[in-house]
C-alpha cells in the first residue's frame, strides 16, 4: 500500500516504527503537501466572496498552480521511500566477483543519484509554493491569515527537511557536475526561502 493511501494513524505508526523508511524525506514531502493544501484552502475561503472582489484573480491562479504542486508533493511522499529502498537494495547485491562488484557499485551510484534527485525536486516544489504564498499575502480572506502562516511554516519545513536529505546523499553522487549543481542551487533556494519565510511570517503575525 502507498503511504498516501494509508489512514493517518497507520502512516504515523509506520513512521515511528523501526523501519528505516519512510523517514525524513517522506515526512518533508508530507509537510510540503500540507503547506500547499492550506494555501489552497485559504484561496477557496476567498474566492466567490464579493467583499474580496479585488483578490479573485490572484487567488484563482494560486489555487490552480497549487493543485499541481499538491499532486506532485503527494507523489513525492512515496517516491522518497522508493528511492531509499532502491539504494538499500543495491547495497544488498552480491559482491563475490569483479563483475558483481561492478554491478553493485553502479546500482549504488544510480540509486544514490535518484535518492538525491527526489528530495531536491521536493524542495523545489515547496519553494514554488512559498513564492505563491508571497503573492497571496495581504490578498486573501483575513480571517484565514493564521492558516496562511501555517502554510508558510509547513513549506519551509519541507524545504529544509528535503535539503537535509539532499545533503546526506551528495557525497555518494559520482557525477561531480550534478553534485555541484545540487549543492549550489540548493544553497540558493535555502537562502532565498529563509528570507521569504521570515518576511511572510512577520507580516502575517503582525496582521493578527
Amino acid at each position: 500500500m502507498k503511504l498516501v493511501e494509508m489512514k493517518m494513524n497507520e502512516y504515523l505508526d509506520f513512521l515511528k516504527s523501526n523501519a528505516p523508511a519512510p523517514g525524513g524525506g517522506s515526512a518533508s514531502a508530507v509537510a510540503g503537501a500540507q503547506g500547499v493544501a492550506l494555501f489552497v484552502m485559504v484561496c477557496d475561503l476567498t474566492l466567490g466572496k464579493e467583499k474580496y472582489a479585488d483578490y479573485q484573480e490572484v487567488c484563482q491562479q494560486a489555487k490552480e498552480e497549487g493543485q499541481k504542486l499538491y499532486e506532485a508533493l503527494t507523489e513525492a511522499v512515496d517516491k522518497d521511500t522508493e528511492a531509499f529502498n532502491l539504494v538499500s537494495s543495491a547495497f544488498k547485491m552480491p559482491k563475490g566477483t569483479d563483475e558483481e562488484k561492478k554491478a553493485r557499485s553502479k546500482a549504488i551510484a544510480d540509486g544514490t543519484l535518484v535518492a538525491t534527485e527526489v528530495p531536491f525536486k521536493t524542495m523545489e516544489l515547496a519553494y514554488e509554493g512559498l513564492l505563491i504564498v508571497q503573492k497571496l499575502e495581504g490578498k486573501t480572506n483575513p480571517t484565514a491569515a493564521s492558516d496562511l502562516g501555517v502554510s508558510v511554516l509547513n513549506l519551509m519545513s519541507c524545504i529544509k527537511g528535503a535539503w537535509l536529505n539532499v545533503k546526506i546523499n551528495l557525497s555518494g553522487v559520482k557525477d561531480e557536475a550534478a553534485a555541484k549543481a545540487f549543492a549550489e542551487k540548493g544553497e540558493r533556494i535555502i537562502v532565498e526561502s529563509e528570507a521569504i519565510e521570515k518576511e511572510l511570517y512577520n507580516k502575517i503575525l503582525n496582521s493578527l
